[in-house]
């Protein structure tokens, strides 16, 4: 089963965080997964008493939980591999949160009625930071543990360069190469991704249109244009981020490591064969 669990459930996938949690850490407490889990399908279901529930169909609460499960996955592979600087428990409760927490800028207050979260795109990362940043100490993080995650966060907007910025240490910069990894890898890899591009495009149409982005400075002139183009994006942007920006941590994705496969790239190659033959029939005369 890929992925190993179902990422439509959001309590199959805090107990399969939770199960890998206590695997690679025994001992160790759960109660702040469970806390954060918890609390965030609150947020995204809408039962958070100033947030709305999501409103968007592609950002939408399953995008989070399967990038979460990517770099759950990914962090098991690089424990078991024994890499340095090695991650602690409390690291990798940080990394869990900075992912669960990295798209909760597309939330919209309750007094928002206007459109869908989708229009806050081209600041969604700033807003999952201020999020964070004010819910992260109710939970009792301290200053340099806020920190930690809203560099992570930070790490999974589009233009960033990870190799530009500056971390406090070694471990924060794996966790950002991490985030920015199952970010992409988690949703272009699922099953679905193919038949959602046409709905990520709207989101990206509504955004443009919210800020009055000119025609001439939009990234896709259509739905069928950004289907086109997709798969150059993976070859010339993703797969390229992937290997030297985010220092090439989806290799510990593949099991066995360091040689066997890679399941989430073999899943977005074959989402990529079928996206170019759907783009060709789009150039087919009818």
């Amino acid at each position: 089963m890929f992925p190993p669990v179902d990422t439509k459930n959001a309590s199959a996938v805090a107990s399969f965080v939770e199960e890998k949690f206590a695997a690679m850490y025994p001992g160790a407490s759960l109660t702040w997964l469970q806390t954060m889990f918890s609390d965030i399908e609150v947020l995204f279901q809408g039962r958070h008493p100033d947030y709305a529930a999501v409103d968007l169909r592609y950002h939408d609460l399953e995008h989070t939980l399967q990038a979460t499960v990517c770099i759950v996955l990914l962090l098991e592979g690089r424990h078991a591999a024994m890499v340095e600087p090695r991650l602690d428990a409390r690291q990798f409760e940080l990394a869990v949160s900075a992912v669960l927490l990295h798209d909760s800028g597309y939330l919209k207050l309750r007094s928002d009625n206007v459109g869908t979260g989708a229009k806050y795109t081209f600041c969604h990362v700033l807003r999952s930071c201020a999020f964070a940043a004010s819910y992260l100490p109710t939970l009792g993080a301290s200053d340099v543990e806020v920190e930690a995650v809203l560099g992570a966060i930070n790490c999974t907007g589009p233009t960033k360069e990870i190799s530009r910025l500056h971390f406090r240490d070694p471990v924060e910069r794996v966790i950002g190469c991490a985030l920015a990894t199952a970010d992409y890898l988690g949703q272009m890899a699922a099953a679905d991704y193919p038949d959602e591009l046409e709905i990520l495009f709207d989101e990206f149409q509504e955004s443009d249109d919210f800020i009055h982005l000119p025609a001439s400075r939009r990234a896709f002139k259509s739905a069928t244009d950004l289907i086109e183009r997709t798969p150059i994006f993976w070859q010339k942007f993703v797969l390229r981020k992937l290997e030297s920006d985010f220092q090439a941590v989806y290799r510990f994705l593949a099991r066995p490591y360091p040689h066997g496969s890679n399941p989430y790239l073999e899943a977005v190659e074959r989402n990529m064969i079928t996206i170019r033959n759907r783009a060709a029939s789009l150039r087919r005369p009818a």
